[in-house]
């Protein structure tokens, strides 16, 4: 009697461990659509980031880890791109400046990929434009 007791809490304990999984089984969060629909970036001629969208989007973190190593510690902040341009390393005055649109852009890739960024311990978090 108290082996089956033992069975049947230990599978009640895996059902419960796992529903989360079976619940969420089969669906596809769909990834946010970002918007681009900022003054700063219809005003551009040509509506390009320092780097290919592709780059931009698997190595953002990378990139503004790096720039801030190089612009606190090393005194460089001067960013080099790709295609030989040069841009100021900064999260507020070059990333900031198109991507104005810090809830529609920033935060809905964040929230969707479960990720907090510590940027806005330093920097000054944007007030949204409406």
């Amino acid at each position: 009697m108290k082996n089956r007791n033992v069975i049947i809490g230990l599978a009640i304990f895996v059902v419960l461990i796992t529903i989360p999984f079976w619940y969420g089984a089969g669906k596809e969060s769909k990834a946010p659509e970002l918007s681009l629909d900022t003054p700063a970036i219809q005003a551009l001629d040509e509506k390009k980031c320092i780097e290919d969208t592709e780059f931009m989007r698997s190595n953002h973190m990378e990139l503004l880890n790096d720039w801030k190593v190089q612009v606190v510690r090393e005194g460089n902040r001067i960013y080099v791109a790709e295609d030989g341009k040069e841009y100021l390393m900064s999260l507020q005055n070059t990333c900031l400046e198109c991507h104005s649109n810090k809830e529609e852009f920033c935060d809905a890739c964040h929230d969707y990929s479960g990720v907090e960024p510590n940027c806005w311990t330093c920097h000054v978090e944007p007030e949204e434009v409406k």
